[in-house]
């Protein structure tokens, strides 16, 4: 957990990569990733649930998944849990009627456990139904540290994300002074892009800032010459994996050759057991090794 903690100071800021599965955990481990995070997009979708409701299902699929990766990564790994999974009926009977902070602080306890160097933890409801009173929050972030004192704890402000209409950055500031002073350490806004936003937070909140890459508007060089210490993909690479999926498929049924398989050398791309595909697409034995196997 120091280690994860210490790459939040270094002299570069953390690129962290959010995975969906332990194949794209270890896969971007095994490229040389500092650290890896999870996406709680897509273990929602890759398990056929929508993302942001507090499912129990997701809730226990996180889990499981954190639980996996402690077996699988050389790396820390930081895990989404959205707003903490708390406070659902069909959850809270499964917890013997824990309260809210008591849900979410025990599955911080769990992550952590389970071999999670941190949490990232947002105060936008369920559902996009707008902002946890900040107070309350700030009671499930000291809920959180109370059980897992040494996990880092990043603070997602969701003023920027769930509308159009952002309040005046005050309003996320003052969150993210409550935040702290509760035992974040971090604080994350996604949904800010412009260099002056950014640049106004770096400024003003005494702790590492975490910002959502936005491409085709941040490059990872301005962010750091803007003081950003954290940037995080997000659900960019699952998006981005269905994406390359669908092209590949397409490409089979035009009766084109993938282009993810092009420059491959002397093999015709067959994925046996036991045999490895050209460059570009993984093939059988590369993920069979991802997966640990």
């Amino acid at each position: 957990m120091a280690a994860f903690r210490a790459l939040h100071h270094a002299d570069e800021p953390l690129l962290l990569p959010n995975a969906w599965d332990v194949a794209s955990a270890a896969a971007l481990a095994d490229a040389g990733y500092a650290a890896v995070g999870t996406t709680s997009l897509g273990i929602a979708s890759a398990h056929g649930y929508l993302d942001g409701q507090g499912l129990v299902e997701v809730r226990e699929a996180t889990l499981s998944l954190a639980r996996r990766l402690a077996r699988r990564l050389p790396c820390p790994y930081t895990v989404d849990i959205e707003g903490g999974f708390g406070g659902e009926a069909a959850w809270s009977a499964r917890s013997g009627g824990l309260g809210r902070s008591e849900q979410v602080g025990s599955l911080a306890a769990e992550l952590v456990a389970a071999g999670a160097a941190g949490v990232n933890l947002e105060d936008g409801l369920p559902g996009g139904a707008g902002l946890q009173d900040p107070s309350r929050q700030a009671e499930l972030i000291e809920a959180v540290k109370e059980r897992a004192p040494d996990a880092f704890l990043n603070a997602r402000i969701d003023t920027h994300w769930l509308t159009d209409d952002p309040p005046p950055l005050s309003v996320t500031l003052a969150r993210a002074e409550r935040y702290l002073a509760a035992g974040a350490g971090g604080v994350f806004v996604p949904g800010v892009v412009a260099d002056e936003d950014v640049a106004a937070l770096v400024a003003a909140i005494p702790a590492p800032v975490n910002i959502l890459f936005a491409p085709g508007r941040h490059t990872v060089s301005r962010l750091a010459d803007l003081g950003v210490r954290r940037i995080s993909t997000g659900s960019l690479l699952f998006r981005t994996a269905l994406q390359a999926t669908l092209a590949a498929a397409e490409s089979v049924r035009a009766g084109a050759r993938p282009h993810a398989a092009e420059g491959a050398e002397g093999t015709d791309e067959v994925e046996r057991p036991g045999e490895r595909a050209g460059r570009g697409v993984p093939g059988y034995e590369d993920v069979q090794r991802l997966a640990g196997l």
